[in-house]
């Protein structure tokens, strides 16, 4: 068992004794148990996975950000981290919608062309996280 605090600028998301973490580190997905070696990294977006002293999983949305494990203790630092169902889909679909147009112009020297990468991968995830039932018609 260990803490977990996950913090976006808009408020303090949890702070819980956790048993497990899963996150979209930067070189991929990392699993963090309990007295875990310290660790400082950047998250991608992508699912975040939590589970608690009692087994139960839980999956978050996090936009990406980053990660700092020391001493039985992990901070997420991140712009945005969602519940499944606090996703707005609607807004998500749009983000998506808008990065697929600056990527079918990336030649465009006015384009972000990672920045774009990135929304897109905002989009997708939220997406894929979000209730079935609200992305339906996607």
């Amino acid at each position: 068992m260990f803490k977990l605090s996950a913090v976006t600028p808009q408020r303090v998301m949890f702070e819980k004794d956790i048993k497990s973490l899963i996150a979209p580190g930067e070189l991929g997905y990392l699993g963090v148990l309990s007295n875990h070696a310290p660790l400082i990294t950047p998250l991608l977006p992508g699912k975040l996975e939590v589970t608690d002293t009692n087994g139960k999983k839980t999956e978050y949305f996090v936009s990406g950000g980053f990660l700092e494990v020391s001493k039985n203790v992990a901070t997420i630092l991140a712009d945005a981290i969602e519940m499944p169902g606090e996703i707005d889909v609607e807004r998500a679909k749009a983000a998506e919608a808008r990065a697929r147009d600056r990527l079918a112009h990336r030649t465009d020297p006015n384009i972000d062309v990672q920045r774009a990468e990135l929304a897109l991968q905002r989009a997708l995830w939220r997406l894929k996280l979000a209730p079935a039932d609200l992305v339906r018609g996607r």
